[in-house]
């Protein structure tokens, strides 16, 4: 059989992307179950030879859940510190008491920008859930309202502002110069911020009330010790703070010290995102364990039975990471590469639309703004046209967050920790992302106009 090319295999998978939703959505049929069939179905509708259809999906499957599965075990071990010590309450009650009870919307979006600055989406999400579960719990408001605002931040940062691991990619790129591309990130991404976290969290409350009986909330939120002395505030903070400190060292590995030298290479592993997880929930069997009162065994306890609400979430993000590698092997992103390279577009629409088709086929920010800038980079150099390097990089991380859907971890974090229908998600996390993706790219077209 031979390999689909060009427009059919937009249509094939378009119809492979309708089918899910629907499956899920209309027929209520397992997601994992779906994700898998209509990825297998997809890869022989456009001529994957048959042998390579499974393998091609477990790689998929595999490269997602080698970092994500991490994340996200060591992750909710260190929720599940926070949650027992009373570290997540103590900060929830910090928050609700500086930002008041009608305000707290905004207190998630301000330290979702601060906590997600170094940070790989999936990581500042593990640790600020916690947090989200307990200040809604607190103030009797819906997830929709915290959570909202607090991945809309997270967003902003990871597909605009330096030091994040994809922004720096695009800065090296294009060239840019870093402290500009910082200084232009933030007029566009804290407006950009704003509009899609807490303005659109308060319509978007009015038409999605997600299902409360939530069993995640159980595990992150203890009610049962309402009289207990809490930790410390200025503890639970640096305790929180420590991978972010860590991944921010690696990343300034460089400035520091010679590269390929010792301390430098020392710097990078502890900055891994996975290491520096590790050594925070390391570091919270004292601060938030030990310190408390637990005992090795509570300790053991509260690790090992955190761990089996998750399962299902971790498979999903696989699943779908799946999804989004047989849409690479089977030609699609090639086939998105070259509508976008041939629409003759000017650099930083042709920057955004790149990214953003690429987004839409593989689902990821991280590979869609890699890959964009790998593509258009050389073709604005050889137009010779002026345009700054620095906006280049905001218009292309702008359009690698556009429309996330099921091939997107992201799409399936949010959907369950916020215990949402595939519809809901649509409604809410689909919708934040394209609002974030336009306005960046419309507020970067303004910046143009001036610098």
């Amino acid at each position: 059989m031979e390999m689909v090319q060009g427009t059919s295999l937009l249509l094939y998978a378009a119809v492979a992307v309708v089918a899910l939703v629907v499956l899920i959505a209309k027929f209520k049929m397992n997601p994992f179950i779906v994700l898998i069939l209509v990825s297998l179905i997809l890869g022989w509708a456009v001529g994957m030879p048959m042998t390579g259809i499974v393998k091609s999906y477990e790689t998929g499957v595999g490269g997602a859940l080698g970092h994500i599965a991490l994340v996200v075990g060591l992750g909710t071990m260190f929720g599940k510190m926070m949650a027992e010590s009373g570290g997540a309450e103590q900060v929830a009650n910090t928050l609700i008491r500086v930002f008041g009870p009608k305000r707290v919307h905004w207190a998630m979006m301000v330290v979702a920008l601060i906590v997600g600055l170094p940070v790989f989406f999936e990581v500042g999400f593990v640790l600020l859930i916690p947090i989200a579960f307990n200040v809604a719990k607190r103030t009797g408001t819906s997830m929709i309202m915290v959570g909202i605002p607090m991945v809309a931040g997270l967003s902003v940062v990871h597909g605009l502002i330096p030091p994040h691991p994809a922004a720096l990619f695009a800065v090296t790129a294009y060239n840019a110069d870093i402290g500009r591309t910082i200084l232009y990130a933030l007029i566009v991404g804290i407006p950009t911020a704003i509009v899609a976290g807490p303005l659109f969290a308060k319509l978007a409350n009015r038409y999605v009330s997600p299902n409360p009986d939530n069993p995640l909330i159980a595990q992150f939120v203890d009610e049962g010790k309402k009289d207990r002395p809490l930790p410390g505030f200025g503890i639970t903070i640096c305790t929180i703070l420590l991978p972010v400190a860590l991944m921010l060292l690696g990343s300034w590995a460089d400035v520091f010290f010679a590269p390929k030298s010792f301390p430098n290479e020392f710097l990078r592993l502890i900055g891994n995102s996975v290491i520096a997880l590790l050594i925070a929930t390391l570091v919270s069997f004292y601060t938030f364990g030990k310190a408390r009162g637990f005992d090795r065994e509570a300790i053991l306890k509260f690790t090992t039975t955190c761990l089996a609400p998750i399962a299902g979430i971790t498979l999903l993000v696989g699943a779908g990471a799946g999804f989004g590698r047989i849409l690479i092997d089977g030609g699609v992103s090639k086939a998105i590469v070259e509508l976008a390279t041939n629409a003759h577009l000017s650099p930083l629409l042709l920057g955004w639309f790149v990214a953003a088709l690429i987004r839409v086929a593989t689902g990821s920010a991280t590979v869609a703004m890699t890959t964009a800038c790998g593509i258009v980079a050389p073709i604005v150099t050889a137009a010779g046209v002026s345009v700054r390097p620095e906006l280049m990089v905001l218009a292309t991380g702008a359009g690698s967050l556009i429309l996330s859907h099921v091939n997107d971890g992201g799409f399936w974090l949010v959907k369950e920790y916020f215990n949402m229908t595939v519809t809901e998600t649509f409604k809410t996390w689909t919708v934040l992302e394209t609002i974030i993706s336009i306005m960046a790219l419309l507020l970067t077209l303004a910046l143009a106009t001036i610098v």
